[in-house]
């Protein structure tokens, strides 16, 4: 492939807070060989390709570490786990990835499904059977009884095609977590908590320190990432002072957690969007609402702001996710809330979102994925945009706005049709939302008011 010259007026390197003026980039075999001012760029050689951006701003493309690429939408966890089988989930996998990538977001790291289906969709986009954004690939989430992924009852279980994996003693933890590296994910999770409380509200951490201890050595050792579900304060002391690459949510973290995260490096990935939509879009009539899931949430982001403020201001390094693939944050449409939601509710400045979408989010790649900057050695993957992110950082959720979408020096042009969730996500069997008594009739309109004689 010839040598590709790109002209920028305006570029975003992803390493600094400032924005360069009359910058090139120089790309060779997909890495970028120049970055840097334009009179000092090497002269393009006859048939070589030169492309100007214009007004466009030019930025490495954005890194979503906390996208369920294989859930569908999904509105319920029957809906990930039940209803279509593991290669139906692979499939439909790829079809959504195109959703991503038209949204700007060339780089996702998918942190727990079942068995091999995104590393099936990572292996047939690196085999160049299909165009689609760089993944790290994981399978499934290892869990224990009281965590977020041990969702059915005991006496169903975590089948093979369920997407937590039921892990209750250190034998099977190591266990599951050498099948998973044979099996060549890039990324392994662990759910640390989930809904199991003590009598004074606090999480209760699924798994003790020295189990904690164990798997995250064993994970490093075996040369793979380490991710951990953690809304509780005991849950992310746990995984921080076992050095995990990164901590979603942690919500209820204290100080102790912030000066262990320090002291590890382990970074800090809130994915606030998924509650901020639900708290949003939810309406009387949902379960979300009438079940309280909703005022939950909300409660969890009043208590979370607080504490991720204080993480923001002590140094803890922040990556983005939006928790893609559920219904109320369908792939595509809202995974740059998460930047706007740094801005407005943490105090990031534009360009610290944007680094963090970039450059710090590109950390949980695999080494031989360099992306996240525009920087000589990595691999040339960038947007045009169409207007500054850093003078208003939400215009990124307007796909309209993302112009262009390349990979390895290569434009991409995904493909984004309309499809009919009956026959692709929503596969759940309920047929009602609430009960339909003679009073909640009469409340509805739809008999009379009861007489009283």
């Amino acid at each position: 492939m010839p040598r590709l010259h790109v002209h920028c007026k305006t570029l975003f390197t992803g390493l600094e807070d400032l924005v360069r003026h009359d910058q090139a980039l120089t790309i060779e075999d997909g890495l970028f060989t120049y970055v840097g001012p334009r009179d000092g760029v090497p002269q393009p050689l006859p048939g070589e390709q030169v492309i100007d951006t214009g007004e466009y701003f030019v930025m490495p493309g954005l890194v979503d570490v906390h996208t369920h690429l294989v859930f569908g939408n999904a509105k319920s966890e029957e809906d990930i786990d039940l209803h279509v089988s593991p290669e139906f989930r692979a499939l439909r996998g790829l079809f959504f990835t195109q959703h991503v990538l038209a949204a700007g977001y060339t780089s996702v790291v998918v942190p727990g499904d079942a068995g091999q289906c995104s590393i099936a969709v990572r292996n047939a986009i690196n085999g160049g059977l299909f165009s689609g954004p760089r993944i790290a690939a994981s399978s499934n989430v290892i869990a224990n009884r009281q965590s977020l992924n041990d969702w059915f009852p005991s006496w169903v279980g975590t089948p093979d095609y369920f997407t937590g994996r039921l892990c209750a003693t250190r034998e099977e933890q190591v266990g599951e977590i050498r099948r998973q590296a044979k099996d060549g994910v890039d990324v392994i999770k662990i759910a640390m908590d989930g809904t199991h409380l003590r009598p004074n509200g606090e999480h209760i951490a699924a798994f003790t320190q020295d189990e904690t201890h164990g798997m995250v050595e064993e994970i490093h050792r075996l040369g793979k990432k380490a991710a951990v579900h953690a809304y509780g304060r005991e849950a992310v002391l746990y995984a921080a002072k076992a050095g995990v690459d990164v901590i979603f949510h942690g919500f209820f973290m204290d100080d102790a957690c912030i000066e262990a995260m320090l002291e590890s490096g382990s970074h800090l990935a809130p994915t606030f969007t998924m509650l901020a939509n639900n708290v949003e879009f939810a309406e009387d009539y949902e379960p979300s609402t009438r079940c309280g899931y909703a005022a939950m949430q909300r409660r969890v982001i009043d208590v979370g702001c607080r504490n991720l403020r204080r993480a923001r201001e002590a140094g803890v390094p922040f990556m983005t996710g939006s928790d893609s693939g559920f219904a109320i944050t369908p792939y595509g449409e809202w995974h740059a809330r998460e930047l706007e939601i740094l801005v407005d509710w943490l105090g990031f400045t534009p360009a610290q979102a944007l680094r963090a979408a970039t450059s710090v989010s590109a950390r949980m790649m695999p080494a031989t994925q360099p992306v996240g900057a525009l920087e000589v050695g990595r691999r040339a993957d960038f947007i045009l945009v169409d207007g500054s992110p850093l003078a208003n950082v939400s215009i990124l959720q307007e796909r309209e706005r993302i112009r262009g979408v390349y990979l390895g020096g290569r434009r991409v042009d995904a493909q984004v049709p309309g499809y009919d969730p009956f026959k692709v996500s929503d596969f759940n069997t309920l047929k009602w939302s609430e009960l339909h008594t003679r009073q909640r009739a009469i409340e509805m309109g739809k008999r009379p008011a009861r007489q009283l004689v």
